[in-house]
């Protein structure tokens, strides 16, 4: 493994021992130089035909004009002529049916061309022949708010698990949207997943970029341990017409729906976070400094109590004593998104600019006054995380760390434990100021 921009081996600084963190990364990373393009990877040639069971048949699957994300894309690159989708479930039939239709008159129509659609689970296990439709993979896309719970119709990991053991699972994030006390089922999902030893894989997919991963690497090859992680995140709201997304009774709120990757990447740098030292203030709708002038949905269709906030603001203690901040902002207009994150070591400062567009890394060293900028052309970390899921599942792996999961559901859980904590703590000091106010 070829040292990096600014790094240097633990060996060759002795009588050190490894740092906990340094241990504890190596186990959590891939080395960024395996990470290849999708335009420079080829299909995974011979063997048997490999079935999938798409679950959504919506944008995350199929993609849209709104992003990059589109499953189907890189699982038919990945695997090619192998590729047999041998169910599609959504409720909406209409679009299921319309989203294969264009795939059956594309090229890649042998993946799709015997693909049935189901209304749910239940009917497929109904209709399937045991012996040529068994998947060997699903790929779970559906809204987060109808999963990541064990309350019927919204468990679609415990039908899984229930009725094909043993067969691997890619699971959207975040794991659900539901209300805070349903949490806990979601951490119970998380134990059968890891009892089971399911291949279970969650779609974080900023921890499989190129740059994320060098961040990775130089902390680790530096024994370095992280000492703040600053994040931020401001969305274009003038790109967003989806009422549900401004009403945090069906999207449980920006940070919760939208903030999460960037609370991801924060726990993946920081390490474990202190729930108990979360704290956060908010901008809410209603004050003077919270009003949009170019919202693309009528919000007074919205009830008040259940509009989002424009601006929140979290700091926390991780357990390794190191302090992590994380602001969302619903200010931007236009297009583009404006996100940052910057991790800070003793000596080194690590900021990664734009990670879902072009990731640009600037990198502060001992020594230097001066930010090293270091660019990732044609990095595709969706293209990433599939090709190392699969990969997992064919179990050909040339290295034990080569091709590994960098987030599991139990981390996942996590991960949304957290964001709901920023949100109670704003709820908690927006409603200690409205009472401070009325008294």
């Amino acid at each position: 493994m070829a040292s990096l921009p600014g790094s240097r081996r633990t060996s060759e600084r002795p009588g050190r021992r490894p740092s906990e963190f340094a241990t504890r990364s190596r186990h959590g990373s891939i080395d960024p130089s395996r990470l290849i393009p999708i335009d420079k990877s080829s299909a995974i040639g011979g063997g048997e035909d490999f079935n999938v069971v798409f679950i959504g048949a919506g944008n995350i699957m199929f993609g849209s004009p709104e992003g990059p994300w589109n499953h189907s894309f890189r699982l038919e690159h990945k695997l090619g002529p192998r590729l047999k989708v041998v169910a599609l479930i959504d409720p909406n039939i209409e679009r299921a049916a319309h989203v294969l239709q264009i795939k059956c008159n594309s090229f890649v129509v042998s993946a799709y061309g015997n693909t049935r659609v189901f209304r749910n689970l239940e009917e497929f296990i109904k209709h399937m022949n045991p012996r040529t439709d068994r998947p060997k993979a699903f790929i779970v896309g559906s809204p987060p708010m109808f999963r990541g719970t064990t309350q019927t119709g919204r468990d679609i990991e415990m039908q899984i698990l229930k009725h094909f053991p043993g067969v691997a699972m890619f699971i959207e994030k975040p794991v659900a949207t539901g209300p805070i006390a349903e949490l806990q089922e979601s951490f119970e999902i998380g134990k059968m997943i890891e009892k089971s030893k399911t291949i279970c894989s969650i779609g974080y997919m900023l921890r499989y970029l190129k740059a994320v991963q060098q961040m990775k690497q130089i902390l680790v090859e530096n024994d370095l341990t992280v000492m703040s992680t600053v994040a931020r995140y401001a969305c274009a709201y003038e790109s967003i017409a989806k009422p549900d997304w401004w009403d945090k009774s069906k999207s449980a709120g920006p940070v919760i729906e939208q903030g999460t990757h960037f609370c991801d990447l924060s726990r993946y740098f920081g390490g474990e976070v202190d729930i108990s030292t979360v704290t956060a203030h908010s901008l809410e709708w209603y004050e003077n400094a919270g009003h949009l002038s170019k919202m693309q949905i009528d919000e007074s269709k919205i009830l008040e109590e259940n509009r989002i906030p424009r601006v929140t603001s979290a700091v926390w203690k991780y357990s390794s004593g190191a302090v992590g901040s994380f602001t969302h902002v619903v200010g931007l207009q236009g297009t583009n998104y404006s996100c940052e994150l910057e991790v800070f070591a003793d000596g080194y400062s690590l900021k990664l600019i734009n990670p879902y567009v072009q990731p640009v890394l600037h990198l502060r060293k001992p020594g230097d006054d001066y930010e090293q900028i270091i660019t990732f052309p044609d990095d595709d970390p969706f293209f990433s995380e599939i090709s190392h899921f699969i990969d997992i599942i064919e179990d050909i792996e040339e290295e034990p760390e080569s091709s590994q999961i960098l987030s599991s559901y139990d981390d996942a859980v996590r991960t949304y434990e957290l964001t709901w904590a920023i949100r109670e703590a704003s709820e908690r000091s927006r409603k200690a100021k409205e009472q401070k106010s009325t008294a």
